[in-house]
């Protein structure tokens, strides 16, 4: 048996991976009805739609299997990811990848296997669309494109969920994704009595920078500042653009001392940019920083709406200064 190598891109896509938020979640009838279309089209026992994780292959959907995941080291998916095209396996005992792997030689008895990659808008392989059989087969031309086809189909259903929670100009979190992100960590910092801090940003003269150099321009700016925004918060912030000129940043588990030391690389990276911009106009900001309270703060709106208000007294300040 071999076990599957890793993408050149390994961290980046398993990041990709993470932030679908799908890993470990309920059923969805959208990747369901498609498994049930591929196990009745193709006449196969099994069919899954696969997320290959870190170190295991989950399956968001599963029919005709009992299996909710398989270690990483003995999946076929774990191969599969590493093609652009379809893997056929038609023979597993005639494979040297496979010929001695567990779910070869034992349940579920693998034989056949067809699998095309799951790849997201960026590139990143999340998973496969697969058949598996318990006896060797093949596929003709045909059958191969309608796999395509299916897989084509699961690719768009995890754009749908990509871009449910996702900003599509700046790929942060939109609002609905900053919110429910955002609410998972403030429930463990409550839970675990650790300290968040929200910052709410909102652009200064964003307008005039529309009307002056045009709505490509303003698109532009936007996504100068999300960039800066991911380049200086951890990984485990959580950055959203709400909408508009309006970004927020959620950091859980900092100190005062170590938000005011973020808020300083981020002050120094959005002058590094403005440098080197030359587009005739400076990125400014607002902020508003408020502290998770969990007594006042039951929902990440309530911290939301401090953050916002404290926001515009900062920006009243600057104007009168």
């Amino acid at each position: 048996m071999l076990v599957p190598g890793k993408p050149a891109n390994e961290a980046v896509r398993i990041q990709a991976l993470q932030d679908l938020k799908l890993l470990d979640t309920a059923p969805e009838e959208r990747f369901d009805r498609l498994t049930r279309l591929a196990k009745r089209l193709f006449n196969v026992p099994i069919a899954l739609v696969t997320l290959v994780d870190k170190d295991r292959q989950w399956f968001k959907s599963c029919v005709g299997l009992d299996a909710t995941e398989t270690p990483r080291d003995v999946s076929f998916c774990g191969h599969a990811i590493l093609k652009d095209e379809l893997l056929l396996v038609r023979d597993a005992r005639d494979d040297e990848r496979f010929h001695d792997n567990p779910l070869v030689i034992g349940d579920p008895n693998i034989r056949f296997y067809a699998g095309y990659p799951l790849t997201v808008p960026n590139g990143n392989k999340m998973g496969t669309l697969c058949l598996i059989d318990t006896k060797p087969r093949e596929l003709d031309d045909e059958e191969r494109a309608l796999l395509r086809d299916l897989a084509g189909m699961a690719e768009q259903e995890l754009m749908a969920v990509q871009m449910a929670s996702m900003d599509e100009l700046t790929l942060l979190s939109n609002r609905r994704g900053f919110k429910m992100l955002a609410q998972h960590a403030l429930d463990a910092c409550a839970r675990l009595e650790k300290p968040a801090t929200l910052l709410f940003f909102d652009l200064n003269d964003f307008k005039q920078i529309n009307d002056l150099y045009g709505h490509a321009e303003g698109d532009s700016a936007l996504k100068n500042f999300a960039d800066v925004l991911r380049i200086a918060f951890r990984e485990s912030d959580v950055v959203g653009r709400l909408g508009g000129d309006e970004f927020v940043a959620l950091l859980t588990g900092s100190s005062h001392v170590e938000t005011t030391a973020i808020m300083a690389r981020l002050k120094e990276i959005l002058e590094e940019r403005n440098a080197t911009l030359h587009r005739g106009y400076a990125i400014r900001f607002s902020v508003g920083q408020i502290e998770y309270n969990p007594q006042r703060h039951d929902t990440v709106d309530k911290l939301l709406a401090d953050a916002d208000a404290a926001m515009y007294e900062h920006k009243q300040a600057l104007k009168r200064c």
